[in-house]
């Protein structure tokens, strides 16, 4: 009875109030939001991320030459040479460019990538219709090439591409493949290439030697040992020069951006957080002005029997009452901003319901905590004094 007295009493001072007391609630609204919105952008970037590195596989190492000139390079058969190396499961060297793609008044500016056939396995990039590329076409330098699904409805819309030609720098290639879509990874758009054989590439890009490899290795287990004789092999080859080459390991990466982004997810949560220690600080505030306000009916209710409980209960559930409807008001306003960045924007957001749950609680511990010293002060107070005060 006691309880419900005080919670009727408390939620009767407030709406008597009720821009102050929004104003008030204001702090934990604007933490909460921020604590909800920002932790649930931040998992759901580290989400994209981890799964752009997992598509290229756990068992995977790229190595990407940084030397200038033709002898810090790889030429092709070097390059194969190194699928020798013991754990090692497929080889794809590839040499890219940029070119101007063109079908009648249709053009386009895409990548390009001369490739071998192993590409399809160790890369995991399959067609959805036609063929892939034969080694028969890197042997003769066929021009026959493979078209991504983004870049093929720019140039031919909705037609069928494979059979059809395509322009390349002016020079007819024919299309012998349409890729399945992959979507956009870390390297940006996987549906806006071309891929040609590597030896066609070589002539028809003028590069001379392989300047990325793609490695994958026959297990997960193994890619550290993979990567020691992979760069015991480079060394030889490039001792006389430094920083020639450099080996990236899919899973360090995928531990340094998981470990870096669970950083910045605590971050953005710990600065959201002082919005909710503003608050909380917002709360105190306005209850000592509160309590200061109402002392001559503290006076009143002590003189005809209220106990010291009675009036710290009072208090105490008034701040408590702030702080937890502020705290469900941002709980509804970060899940609704969270949805509205997923869903008007490019940018993945995973929802953390345990830090919406988190949120809401530390919004209760703070009416708690900011709400004892006034509701402290206002149960010490003595009646006389109370009464005196005008």
């Amino acid at each position: 009875m006691m309880l419900f007295q005080s919670m009727k009493m408390a939620i009767k001072s407030i709406l008597s109030s009720k821009i102050r007391a929004f104003l008030t609630m204001l702090g934990i609204i604007i933490g909460v939001s921020s604590v909800i919105a920002l932790v649930s952008i931040g998992q759901g970037t580290t989400s994209q991320i981890t799964e752009s590195l997992n598509s290229l596989g756990t068992n995977q190492l790229t190595v990407n030459i940084t030397g200038r000139g033709a002898t810090t390079s790889l030429t092709y058969e070097e390059a194969l040479a190194l699928g020798d190396i013991e754990g090692v499961d497929g080889v794809s060297p590839v040499i890219s460019g940029n070119i101007t793609a063109k079908n009648a008044a249709e053009n386009t500016t895409v990548s390009i990538e001369g490739i071998t056939p192993a590409y399809e396995d160790v890369q995991d990039f399959h067609v959805q219709s036609g063929r892939f590329l034969l080694d028969i076409d890197t042997e003769y330098r066929q021009k026959v090439a493979l078209i991504g699904s983004d870049t093929a409805e720019t140039l031919f819309g909705t037609e069928d591409p494979v059979g059809q030609k395509v322009q390349l720098n002016g020079r007819s290639f024919k299309i012998v493949g349409l890729l399945e879509s992959k979507g956009s990874s870390l390297g940006g758009s996987n549906d806006e290439k071309i891929l040609i054989p590597i030896s066609t590439a070589e002539r028809f890009l003028q590069s001379k030697g392989v300047r990325s490899i793609t490695i994958t290795t026959t297990s997960a287990d193994n890619v550290t040992d993979v990567k020691a004789k992979l760069e015991a092999a480079l060394d030889k080859k490039f001792s006389y020069a430094d920083k020639s080459y450099s080996v990236f390991d899919s899973q360090e990466m995928l531990e340094t951006v998981s470990a870096t982004s669970d950083t910045l997810s605590m971050a953005l949560g710990g600065i959201a957080g002082i919005s909710l220690f503003v608050g909380g600080i917002g709360i105190m505030n306005i209850m000592i002005v509160s309590v200061n306000e109402r002392t001559r009916e503290i006076g009143i209710r002590k003189a005809i029997g209220a106990k010291k409980l009675n009036i710290l209960m009072q208090f105490m559930i008034e701040s408590i009452v702030l702080s937890g409807f502020g705290g469900l008001i941002g709980v509804g306003l970060g899940l609704g901003i969270s949805w509205a960045v997923g869903h008007y924007t490019t940018m993945n957001v995973a929802t953390s319901w345990n830090m919406v749950i988190v949120s809401f609680l530390f919004s209760l511990f703070i009416g708690v905590v900011f709400g004892m010293m006034p509701a402290n002060k206002a149960a010490r107070m003595r009646p006389i004094y109370a009464l005196r005060n005008e």
